[in-house]
């Protein structure tokens, strides 16, 4: 592109992230592109999963979706991207293949992190921050918005307000979650609160089963609660774990549910207590009270963007490590125990305790339907 002029965007494409708790956190960035480009067809390059988490966003026009690998895979994405005659790529991943997939299907214009040695491959490549381990990663993605910002408008003001990683459910969707919740025998009456004892990615970041089942028993006793054990189908067995280890019997939608149900359910709960995982970030921008046990990850950079979310945190001098199975004692996670995560879950569900930071235990943020599905790549 000769000059750098958003009415001359027509379409964009924009390459997605892998895991359910990046994309809430890309949220704002994909907003702000909007407001940047107002008249462009945004396409999101994506998961599937992500069906679930997009419906009715007026910030993109179209999913195109991809689940394969492989070499196969590759040349299918490249095709697809030549043919949507694409004006500028924005990769809010950082590996080597989007930018060549990006560089093959000649898009003109395409901006990214120099990351994975791929700055040859980009027009414009993006430094890595030296604040990013100290910052927020909804910060990370914005900041490839605000470059482009600069580059079209010589203006820099998407990091300057409060980005928007808030989630909207419709009504409608809303009443078909009350009336599956009725189908799996959830009755009117206590307060509704949701378990999220899993982690795909990290046995680490998984709060001991026993104590789950401790907690969510106290829960039915004391509170007279429904509990809703929810993930994916690749957290079964922990789910399975803590219903084994629980005297009263939860309503198990493990492995049960769609992104999308998870989505509408989520909305309707009247409490999501989980582990630093997707769901987490999810509850939080509906604006449902959300409590978020952290152990090996940082909370600086990963907990919920919202003032709807709390965390609890115990960690010991070799948190966070970041990784994926604890080689020793898994101690900053068997510090935190049933009782306090119980004391904190009732504050919440009685609307009395707002966001706020502590060193050794929480902490809080810094302060439509026109969507097209056009299905996998092929």
């Amino acid at each position: 592109m000769n000059e750098f002029q958003v009415t001359n965007v027509k379409r964009i494409i924009v390459r997605g992230t892998n895991w359910v708790g990046d994309a809430m956190m890309t949220l704002p960035a994909l907003r702000d592109l909007r407001r940047l480009f107002p008249d462009a067809h945004i396409t999101l390059a994506t998961r599937s999963w992500a069906k679930g988490l997009f419906i009715g966003a007026e910030f993109v026009d179209e999913l195109q979706l991809n689940d394969g690998r492989g070499m196969r895979s590759f040349f299918r994405q490249v095709r697809a991207w030549r043919n949507g005659r694409f004006d500028l790529a924005i990769l809010l991943t950082n590996s080597f293949e989007s930018a060549l997939v990006a560089a093959l299907a000649g898009i003109p214009l395409r901006i990214g992190y120099a990351s994975d040695g791929r700055a040859s491959l980009l027009t414009n490549a993006i430094e890595l921050p030296e604040w990013r381990s100290t910052r927020h990663e909804i910060f990370y993605y914005l900041r490839i918005v605000a470059e482009l910002e600069w580059l079209f408008t010589q203006q820099q003001t998407f990091l300057d307000v409060q980005p928007d990683a808030s989630l909207e459910v419709s009504d409608v969707r809303k009443d078909e979650a009350r009336y599956f919740l009725q189908r799996q025998d959830v009755q009117e009456g206590g307060p509704v609160i949701a378990l999220c004892p899993g982690s795909i990615n990290s046995r680490a970041k998984r709060w001991p089963a026993e104590s789950y089942a401790v907690l969510a028993d106290r829960c039915v006793d004391t509170l007279r609660a429904q509990v809703l054990l929810i993930g994916s189908k690749e957290e079964l067995d922990v789910s399975r774990q803590v219903a084994d280890r629980m005297h009263n019997k939860p309503i198990m939608l493990t492995g049960k549910t769609d992104i999308a149900e998870v989505v509408a359910v989520l909305s309707v709960a009247d409490l999501l207590i989980t582990n630093d995982t997707g769901p987490a970030h999810i509850s939080a921008a509906l604006g449902r009270p959300t409590l978020v046990i952290f152990g090996p990850t940082n909370p600086l950079t990963t907990r919920p963007f919202s003032p709807f979310a709390e965390i609890i945190r115990h960690p010991p001098e070799c948190a966070p490590c970041m990784l994926r199975d604890c080689p020793i004692d898994h101690r900053c996670m068997t510090a935190i125990t049933p009782d306090e995560v119980f004391a904190h879950a009732r504050e919440l569900l009685a609307n009395r305790l707002q966001p706020a930071a502590c060193e050794h235990s929480r902490s809080s943020m810094e302060k439509s339907d026109k969507l097209k599905f056009v299905g996998q790549v092929k």
